[in-house]
């Protein structure tokens, strides 16, 4: 893992929240929160993609693909979670 991959999973996962912030917006939680969400879900996700996925995707495609995933899951999770919160 060098710092590269991260930073394509984090930019990732931030694109990744805020597109699902802007289609799902019943959970948004803002441009900002959304794109929050999407960073920690990026790097978190992309990391697990990596590990299990391995040698299946690799390099920049993987990277991105497990950035965007982990950023859409962890603010679909956040927005979830802000929605029972607020009731």
């Amino acid at each position: 893992m060098d710092i590269a991959s991260l930073l394509v999973q984090l930019v990732s996962g931030a694109i990744g929240g805020t597109a699902a912030g802007a289609a799902l917006k019943k959970y948004s939680m803002g441009t900002i929160g959304n794109a929050i969400a999407g960073i920690v879900g990026g790097g978190i996700g992309g990391q697990l993609i990596g590990s299990v996925a391995g040698s299946a995707i690799e390099g920049m495609v993987g990277d991105i693909a497990g950035g965007a995933v982990g950023g859409v899951i962890l603010m679909v999770i956040a927005g979830v979670l802000k929605n029972m919160m607020s009731k």
